[in-house]
């Protein structure tokens, strides 16, 4: 059709276009003149590779819509994998906390395991310092209160005399010192410093086990759901395995 400017119609076009505005760069009538006159070198335009979002399928919908499908022939064996009691609670957890969604489900139950196993490594490390502390204060009382007897000792040259009469004070101190070397201490830390220490993280790991107790409860809420929904995800690939076997065997 012509006009001021020339309009074009494809066929599954809705609405007529015109060449100048309507189509962009390099499909304007002068620009397509130029080219036909082998004036100019026509550049395709190139398709978006932005791909669309995949619909988001609510999980909800899906799982319940299984569940019916699941009540067909093979219910017997359906009934003997699935708790329903057990779904049902599933499905009231996933709808409680908005998860409707498998890869938000997946998501939050992978985040909570590592925020799980984070608080245990966390208290695993304090108990294990509490434990080196304990060790540690009492080999420095220890090699304290022998230090005396123990310089008297090597004054004696090592007598054995002196030894066997002061046996169990030079058997603490000798393992004092061992146990500092094997903690890599060389310089001793006043015992009140320790016990500051040792109670702070005392009470860091009474705080970080609350913590830790609900994250577990957590984690096994989000894990048990999961489980329950990739069960429920893996029979109904099963049963449409055995579906087009049978209909292949049927066709034979």
């Amino acid at each position: 059709r012509r006009g001021k400017a020339i309009r074009l119609k494809a066929p599954g076009w809705k609405n007529v276009a015109r060449m100048d505005d309507k189509l962009g760069a390099g499909y304007s009538e002068a620009e397509i003149r130029a080219v036909l006159a082998g004036e100019k070198q026509h550049t395709p335009r190139k398709k978006s590779t932005v791909q669309p979002e995949p619909p988001r399928v609510n999980l909800l919908v899906d799982i319940q819509a299984k569940l019916q499908a699941g009540k067909g022939s093979g219910y017997a064996r359906w009934a003997k994998v699935f708790n329903l009691k057990q779904m049902a609670q599933t499905v009231n957890f996933l709808t409680e906390h908005q998860l409707l969604d498998y890869a938000e489900l997946a998501e939050k139950a992978a985040a909570a395991t590592a925020h799980h196993n984070e608080l245990s490594a966390q208290i695993k490390a304090a108990e294990k310092r509490i434990a080196e502390i304990a060790v540690l204060r009492t080999h420095i009382i220890n090699y304290a209160k022998t230090r005396e007897t123990y310089v008297a000792y090597r004054k004696a040259g090592y007598s054995k005399k002196f030894r066997e009469e002061h046996e169990q004070e030079i058997l603490l101190h000798q393992a004092a010192k061992n146990a500092f070397d094997e903690m890599g201490v060389k310089k001793l830390p006043k015992v009140k410093d320790l016990q500051a220490e040792y109670a702070k993280l005392l009470e860091e790991k009474k705080k970080t086990y609350a913590e830790y107790r609900r994250s577990r409860e957590e984690m096994r809420e989000l894990l048990t759901a999961k489980a329950n929904v990739d069960r429920l995800l893996k029979m109904d690939e099963e049963q449409k395995k055995e579906q087009e076997q049978e209909k292949d065997h049927g066709q034979r």
